[in-house]
């Protein structure tokens, strides 16, 4: 049965709070550890739902795939091209990011792949990797619209290609970029809008060549085919996708101060504490640092007085998924905020455009959505909550209504709390330790 929780005012949130490990390279460094000959160690792994089915499908591909403890796994890879075929469907639940980055890899082989997962993943269109890796030879048949569940399979010999994003997508980027490890040559993709970079750093740091070039047309990322990778020890860092929870939280609530150590801190995902600090956020980065290739802070995170501003929609990429809880900011800043270029929250978990938009209006803030615009009107009072928010499905949609009633005048209930274990399992102990009052109201 679903869940409900009831998030009510807050009192000041103070302390030190370690964030999950961040999703994309929770993924990535299961699988491509499991590409690798010998060990990968992973330290800070993401052990929500997501990634742990992401776990489960790499060992259906025969690699090792050992948990040691809280974060700690040993991965034993099979090699690129080295993959067995799975005895059964792959179920990637709520996992988007990893079931195209899973396709990506089941393309590499010659070998046929079945994948499904829940009915929120099931409505999601997977065609826009399915066509890349329809030019390389592979063979897929999914359902209408190329949504799951879906079969993919490998030819023989993989064609290399070059193939330029129609829209700004990481995903689609790196399934191209996985399955071009078994290609004969070299496989590239050439971004006109630039997006995370996870997989590019992580195949180097696995051993594999890979070339990033600014052009004319846009960013050309190319990746040699046919490497022997070799298994690495990684550290994932805290997710910063996870930690604007509480660190939107922390700047609306008065008397707030958290520490969020170990934060990434990749410009291409770091858009949100960008547009936060341009909002007149609090915020500190203290003890940078490389870890696994990717840049790390400690964020401290004060209570602001925060203002409007214009977010310009080249920097979508770098916060798609951040746009739910700078809404809520955003309902609590002097001035508007307009959010421009959002289309891709529409092929999210949910419409997470339409879901923003219409949980922020029930919740009495004034929004408007104009074509792929989001525009959040500040109120000197903030919001009144007092109403229960659908989240189908989606953990981040469920979050940032929980951060809102934490500065409502009424309690913000959503309608169910399983969601949230796909990215950031145990968020309501770690926010009521913080000082938060989140609750099933029983």
């Amino acid at each position: 049965m679903p869940q409900p929780l009831i998030s009510s005012r807050a009192r000041p949130l103070t302390g030190t709070l370690r964030i999950p490990g961040d999703k994309s390279i929770s993924h990535r460094s299961l699988i491509l550890g499991g590409l690798s000959v010998g060990e990968t160690r992973i330290e800070g792994l993401l052990e929500g739902e997501d990634v742990l089915a992401t776990a489960a499908a790499m060992r259906a591909f025969g690699a090792t795939v050992e948990h040691l403890g809280p974060g700690s796994w040993r991965v034993v890879g099979r090699g690129v091209g080295g993959l067995d075929e799975p005895a059964d469907v792959i179920d990637c639940g709520n996992a988007g990011t990893g079931m195209r980055l899973l396709m990506g890899t089941a393309a590499g082989q010659p070998i046929t792949t079945f994948f499904t997962g829940d009915g929120s993943l099931r409505r999601r269109p997977m065609g826009r990797v399915g066509a890349p890796l329809a030019q390389m030879g592979v063979r897929i048949v999914a359902r209408e619209g190329g949504r799951p569940p879906l079969a993919v399979t490998g030819p023989e010999i993989l064609t290399p290609i070059t193939y330029t994003l129609p829209v700004a997508s990481a995903q689609v980027k790196s399934a191209i970029l996985l399955a071009g490890l078994a290609a004969p040559g070299e496989t590239t993709v050439i971004e006109p809008k630039w997006t995370r970079d996870h997989t590019e750093t992580m195949l180097r740091h696995f051993g594999a060549e890979v070339r990033v070039e600014d052009t004319a047309e846009g960013r050309r990322i190319t990746v040699v085919g046919e490497p022997e990778l070799t298994g690495r020890p990684v550290v994932v860092p805290a997710d910063p996708s996870s930690a604007a929870f509480p660190a939107v939280a922390a700047l609306l609530v008065e008397g707030s101060e958290l520490l969020l150590p170990g934060v990434g801190t990749n410009p291409l995902r770091f858009g949100l504490f960008e547009t936060l600090l341009e909002m007149g956020a609090d915020i500190e980065l203290t003890n940078k640092r490389i870890e696994a290739g990717e840049p790390v802070a400690d964020l401290v995170v004060r209570h602001s007085r925060l203002k409007g501003i214009e977010v310009p929609a080249e920097r979508a990429p770098s916060m798609i998924d951040e746009y739910p809880i700078l809404a809520v900011a955003a309902a609590h800043a002097e001035g508007t905020t307009i959010m421009r270029g959002l289309d891709e929250l529409r092929v999210k978990e949910s419409d997470r455009l339409a879901a923003t938009a219409n949980g922020m209006a029930a919740c009495g803030a004034r929004v408007e959505v104009d074509g792929d615009d989001l525009t959040v009107h500040g109120a000197d009072n903030g919001v009144a909550g007092g109403t229960t928010i659908p989240v189908d499905l989606d953990h981040r949609i469920a979050m940032a209504f929980l951060v809102l009633g934490m500065v409502s005048a009424d309690a913000v209930a959503i309608d169910d709390e399983a969601a949230i274990a796909t990215s950031f399992p145990g968020f309501r102990e770690l926010m009521n330790g913080a000082g938060a009052a989140i609750g099933t109201g029983a």
